[in-house]
């Protein structure tokens, strides 16, 4: 039988460490459960998929096993594709048990797909080796928030004082008081090393180094630390300084909005998750087709008069080919024209479409592309392709040059009306370090969007002309990249951050 239910384990936090399994089998689900201890991000794996999120700490009602049970055999029964989307690994306190009976019961076929639980990833994350040769030859998963309808304990608190390994204390924050103080009466020295790992993974994640008597008052109110949370007990929690890497990254505790249009955004959001920012997203601008082809569609059927084609941007490429290769359909009807590009990744954009420039600019700037083509400009027809709106430096230059030129616009190019409530009131209380700005487009949607409170900010330039936008504008530029490329906005963050 086909399984019709998946039981996912989404790992500890880094949407990159979900099994590829497991983001297979979100992509052929027509609902997805998730917790709070899912990271929102793996969703995107689901694009057709209904979503249900079933409770998360701080922020919406957590739902009852049995309310989750039935939502999950109503969509089920109704014939659909399920997804259970649960944090860490489905078998490690995780409540799968009851899910799966439930299905078999009902007569439905599941399938368990494993994800890296948090004491597993705290070796790699937090550089605390729960196993070493010399330290820790067993190690014990604990919880520290049992199921409140049982009689007794089915915890051995004086077996776990004696345990000759490292100890490993779930859910465990509500209850500090409770389990550490059974294992000191039980035995275990309060001066016992012990580390809490919050958010393990994941940007912000926390690592707190004590001592086993400390670990109550560190926890207590629970909102000093809120879930997720780990407790590591033993030896092994002093070797975090030899293997520690996740938190020296150049930018690990720096948060970073990245504010290009959504389809641009990884190209300069995953390098700096890379050096450990937190990224946010929030386009300042959007990128959509037209809503007539008429003008673009006549000069498509006029290709021929031109001896240069001009791409000024990616964007212009994309939505340019689209448009060509349904009006057109074939490649060839390009052969008698040159094609002239800005930069280097805009030729790799045009390669994408089997097609090799001509002419690439140096740099991604009207100028550069100018200077590559006013050679060629004398008696030669040039038609640019370009955005609903900007600058016509190009044109203006080619024109000068001797050049008949030609625009036509192949995609529209509009700011966004508001920014997302969250991101808005973390710029208004400060919580973010960094704002890339990579045109004068952004950089006055930027400034529409948030005003006076980028001033709490910092804010990184792409290049020295949108870096005199900026300061027109009134605000103060604090790093601007080298060259024109998003590689060089990374690293004039990352060097500024260190400052």
């Amino acid at each position: 039988m086909v399984p019709k239910v998946f039981l996912i384990g989404a790992g500890p936090g880094d949407p990159g460490l979900l099994t590829l399994r497991g983001a297979e089998l979100l992509g052929r689900c027509d609902v997805v459960l998730y917790d709070g201890l899912s990271n929102s991000q793996l969703l995107a794996h689901a694009p057709r998929a209904e979503l249900i999120c079933v409770g998360k700490h701080g922020q919406s009602r957590i739902w009852r096993q049995d309310e989750i049970i039935d939502e999950m055999l109503r969509h089920a029964g109704d014939g659909k594709i399920v997804a259970r989307l649960k944090g860490g690994d489905p078998a490690v306190f995780a409540r799968t048990a009851e899910e799966a009976e439930a299905l078999r019961n009902a007569g439905i076929a599941f399938e368990i797909v494993p994800g890296i639980t948090a004491a597993l990833a705290a070796g790699s994350y937090a550089g605390i080796p729960i196993t070493h040769r010399r330290y820790a030859s067993a190690v014990a998963l604990v919880t520290g928030h049992e199921e409140p309808d049982k009689d007794e304990s089915a915890l051995d608190w004086d077996a776990l004082a004696r345990f000759p390994g490292t100890l490993v204390v779930y859910m465990g924050v509500t209850t500090a008081h409770l389990w550490t103080s059974a294992l000191m009466r039980a035995g275990k020295p309060g001066d016992t090393p012990a580390a809490i790992l919050r958010r393990c993974s994941l940007p912000d994640q926390q690592t707190v180094h004590c001592r086993l008597d400390e670990v109550a008052q560190l926890l207590t109110p629970a909102s000093k630390m809120r879930p997720p949370v780990i407790v590591i007990i033993g030896e092994v929690t002093r070797l975090a300084h030899c293997m520690s890497w996740f938190d020296t990254r150049p930018l690990s505790g720096k948060t970073v909005l990245v504010t290009r249009s959504e389809q641009q955004a990884d190209e300069l959001a995953e390098p700096l998750r890379s050096l450990g920012a937190e990224v946010i997203n929030q386009p300042a601008i959007e990128i959509e087709p037209l809503m007539s082809f008429d003008e673009l569609d006549r000069q498509i059927g006029r290709l021929a008069d031109y001896d240069y084609l001009v791409f000024s941007s990616r964007n212009g490429v994309q939505y340019f080919m689209q448009r060509f290769l349904e009006v057109v359909g074939d490649l060839r009807d390009l052969a008698w024209t040159k094609i002239a590009v800005v930069g280097p990744r805009t030729a790799e954009m045009l390669a994408t479409y089997h097609i090799r420039a001509d002419v690439v600019a140096e740099a991604m700037t009207a100028d550069s592309l100018a200077e590559s083509l006013l050679d060629e400009a004398p008696d030669n027809q040039f038609l640019l392709i370009r955005a609903s709106r900007g600058p016509d430096t190009l044109a203006q230059h080619l024109k000068q040059a001797g050049g008949e030129v030609q625009s036509v616009v192949a995609y529209s190019h509009t700011d966004v009306a508001k920014a997302d409530e969250t991101i808005s009131r973390r710029m208004t209380a400060g919580d973010i370090d960094w704002v890339t700005v990579t045109s004068d487009a952004i950089a006055r949607s930027v400034v529409r969007l948030f005003g006076d409170d980028l001033r709490q900010t910092r804010l990184a330039s792409l290049s020295p002309g949108v870096s005199q936008t900026i300061q027109s504008l009134g605000f103060r530029v604090a790093a601007q990249a080298a060259q024109p490329t998003m590689q060089s906005l990374v690293e004039a963050i990352a060097s500024k951050s260190c400052d």
